[in-house]
């Protein structure tokens, strides 16, 4: 039986973005973010509702300020007490699972989605997605950028400006353009 190009997108195959079914879901995602994204520091019960029919899980105190920009929702799972600043882009064509305790300041972009090297196969329209893990009470600093297939262990820093492309462990700070370690914690 052949594979969706939703079960591609997930499995992190080449896919086709522009397949009805993954169109459709980005629709959804579109219309749910403009709505998200009109409301109001007063309307905290609305965004939570929102949040909750875009995301795949959303778990206790999540504040996420507008503007919030996703591609679909659905693959991101979130634990308790993220805090997501003005600006923030996820980019889940496939997982994005967040942990407890995450703090996120403006503009962290979260990109799972990317594009094959080779010409030919980047003019076909096809694309690859990786899964994003990010740890428990993580901190990321403004304007950093997380890459596809990228791990963050719990307890970490990640500095403002930091472009991550490789696994962080746990317990450390770790920023720069590429992101690396810069001390360990005890």
């Amino acid at each position: 039986m052949e594979r969706t190009e939703k079960q591609k997108m997930l499995g992190n195959e080449l896919y086709l973005a522009e397949d009805p079914e993954l169109v459709s879901e980005r629709k959804r995602a579109s219309h749910l973010l403009r709505m998200y994204n009109a409301t109001t520091e007063e309307q905290q019960e609305q965004r939570r509702k929102i949040l909750q029919e875009l995301f795949q899980k959303v778990g206790d105190k999540i504040y996420i300020l507008p503007p919030f920009h996703c591609d679909y929702g659905s693959n991101i799972y979130t634990g308790n007490n993220l805090f997501m600043n003005y600006g923030c882009v996820i980019l889940d064509c496939n997982t994005v699972e967040i942990g407890d305790n995450v703090l996120c300041a403006p503009y962290v972009q979260i990109y799972t989605a990317y594009h094959p090297v080779e010409p030919e196969i980047r003019l076909s329209g096809r694309e690859l997605a990786a899964p994003i893990k990010i740890g428990n009470n993580v901190w990321i600093g403004g304007s950093a950028i997380i890459c596809p297939g990228v791990t963050i262990g719990d307890n970490t820093t990640i500095g403002a400006g930091s472009v991550v492309v490789k696994n962080i462990p746990a317990n450390v700070v770790a920023a720069g353009n590429p992101c690396q370690i810069i001390r360990h914690l005890s």
